[in-house]
């Protein structure tokens, strides 16, 4: 996914930029600690900027969102891609245990967008994405015979996404969990 495909324009200086990337980051984990109606003044300081500098980068708190979001996707795009050299199902299965703690933060970011701009093409855009990356990783496993062939990438992430929502304080629960799912997933003549 490019930037121009997903609408948002980073900065073109290296140290807007820095910023901008620091303003991201720290959004992620105050927006994943905190919710994402936590203060912006709190982003701002975990940014190490002032509050003047985010909102030059992000005039109301839905753009911050949508940026974050997409920083989310982007990556889940390129480690389809990234993985891709590897054997199908080994990519695929390390995809889908990224896609866990992806789909924790993606939720809270999704449905706050959606409340805030239900007809963005921020969200539509980043949904084909990840989209097409899922299902080139399902595919490929099809194709090379690991993964059965009556399935989908819509299936697989929303079992992999509710995974991704069990609460637990066993944090390598989750792991197990996406394990067992897995298996169901093998191809068995």
């Amino acid at each position: 996914m490019t930037d121009t495909e997903i609408q948002l324009q980073r900065p073109k200086r290296a140290d807007a930029l820095r910023n901008y990337e620091k303003l991201v980051a720290a959004a992620r984990a105050v927006f994943t600690e905190d919710g994402t109606s936590a203060p912006l003044e709190d982003v701002a300081e975990r940014a190490g900027v002032g509050i003047g500098t985010l909102y030059r980068h992000f005039p109301t708190r839905q753009a911050l969102l949508e940026a974050v979001y997409v920083d989310e996707v982007e990556a889940m795009a390129r480690a389809a891609d990234e993985l891709s050299g590897l054997p199908p199902w080994e990519a695929l299965s390390l995809w889908l245990h990224q896609y866990v703690g992806f789909a924790a933060t993606k939720r809270a970011l999704n449905e706050a967008l959606v409340e805030t701009a239900p007809d963005s093409n921020v969200l539509l855009t980043c949904r084909t994405a990840l989209t097409g990356a899922g299902t080139g990783l399902i595919e490929r496993a099809q194709s090379a015979g690991v993964i059965r062939p009556d399935t989908n990438f819509s299936d697989v992430v929303r079992m992999v996404a509710g995974i991704a929502m069990v609460p637990t304080e066993d944090a390598e629960q989750k792991d197990r969990l996406v394990d067992l799912a897995l298996d169901g997933l093998r191809y068995r003549p």
